[in-house]
This record gives C-alpha cells, structure tokens and sequence, in this order.
C-alpha cells in the first residue's frame, strides 16, 4: 500500500484513466491518497496567446478543477481518498513537479501501446515521466 498515488489523466481521453483508476485505487488501499492530476498545457507561443480570448487559461484551468471534481464524486464513493490537483505547463515537467510537491509514492498513468514510427519521431509524456521519475511509475496498457 502507497500512502499517495499520483494519477495524471486526460479527461478528453478516457483511456487515459478507465484501467489506470482502478491500479492507482488498488495500491492505495484504504490508507492512502489518490491524487488526481490534471493538466491544462501551456499555449508554449505569445503569438498564439494573442488569438485567444482573454482569461482563456484562467477559464479553462476552472473547467478542468470541475470535471475532476465531478469524477472524483462519481468513481470514489469508498476506498482511498480522493484529492483533485490541476497543473499548468509542459505535461511531463507538471507531472513531475506535482508528485514532488505532494509526497508522491508512485506515479500511476496509462499509456497507448507504442509503434514503431511514433516511438521513433515522438516521446510520449508516460515515456519521459517515465525516463525522469526518481519515484516509482507504473504504466498501465
């Protein structure tokens, strides 16, 4: 048993939490945390920024706080408890920072199944987390 679990999730993508949930839930048990992650990524371009609406980040780091908030009501009903974190920057620099910042005993995050040519052109973020955690992760397929 882990006494905090860090779960970085995708809401938009919901394989990013429908097997990983129930792995973070079990290493908890009943004396731990789950802590929910997630991540609004920053714009990366002040070009882009000028584009968008003002209090777009503000805007959408509020809707991420509530739909966490809404799935931690909907999937934690007993067992560990539950707390809701949202993050603002590169993915895998958040994950990292945020599991530092709570005292996380392992990371626990879900990963599509690689191939060839993505692994080749593009680092997923389970990869980097993966590569620059001084903690345990555990990648869930």
């Amino acid at each position: 048993m882990h006494r905090n679990v860090l779960l970085p999730l995708d809401l938009s993508q919901e394989a990013s939490w429908t097997k990983a949930l129930p792995e973070a839930r079990a290493l908890a048990g009943d004396g731990g945390t789950v802590h929910l992650l997630g991540i609004v990524p920053d714009i990366g371009s002040s070009m882009v920024a000028t584009f968008l609406p003002k209090g777009f980040e503000a805007k959408a780091l509020g809707e991420m706080k509530a739909a966490l908030d809404r799935l931690a009501a909907s999937e934690f009903g007993s067992g560990p408890d539950v707390a809701v974190h949202v993050g603002h920057g590169h993915v895998s620099e958040t994950i990292l920072r945020v599991a530092s910042e709570i005292g996380a005993d392992v990371i626990v995050m879900a990963s599509q199944q690689p191939d060839e040519l993505r692994s080749i052109l593009l680092s997923s973020h389970a990869n980097s987390v993966v590569r620059h955690s001084p903690i345990s992760v555990m990648v869930v397929r």
